[in-house]
């Protein structure tokens, strides 16, 4: 057999092993209830309850956060995430989140937040001035 038919092959296989791989984080967006029924590994969009308590000690676990979020249907939920505390988590606008419920909770293995734009003042500087 030739070596570029072999070359071929593993390309081919490695090819096969990253979209299977990248198909695997095609998570769906769903609300608590949703993942609730489904069990299944998905992506919740929500806001932050900052009137609700927060848990972060990372001298006993860093990676272990707790916190409360409420959906885009205005269900909350505690969310555990397991990584450590992101920084000015409290600043976030919205945050979505990657896991699978586990009883009443929201484990989530991923966080991406939305914070707020540093440029909103001068946006809005900017539309009164015009006015």
């Amino acid at each position: 057999m030739k070596k570029i038919y072999i070359i071929a092959i593993v390309m081919i296989a490695a090819a096969i092993v990253l979209l299977t791989t990248a198909a695997e984080d095609m998570s769906t967006y769903a609300n608590f209830k949703d993942a609730t029924k489904s069990g299944d590994r998905v992506k919740i969009a929500g806001q932050l309850s900052k009137d609700k308590e927060m848990y972060y000690n990372p001298q006993e676990d860093p990676n272990y956060f707790s916190f409360y979020i409420r959906d885009t249907k205005g269900e909350e939920r505690k969310v555990v995430l397991l990584s450590e505390k992101p920084q000015d988590f409290e600043l976030s606008e919205q945050i979505v989140l990657t896991g699978q419920m586990k009883g009443d909770e929201f484990v989530a293995t991923d966080m991406l937040m939305k914070c707020p734009s540093k440029y909103k003042d001068e946006e809005v500087y900017i539309k009164e001035e015009g006015e």
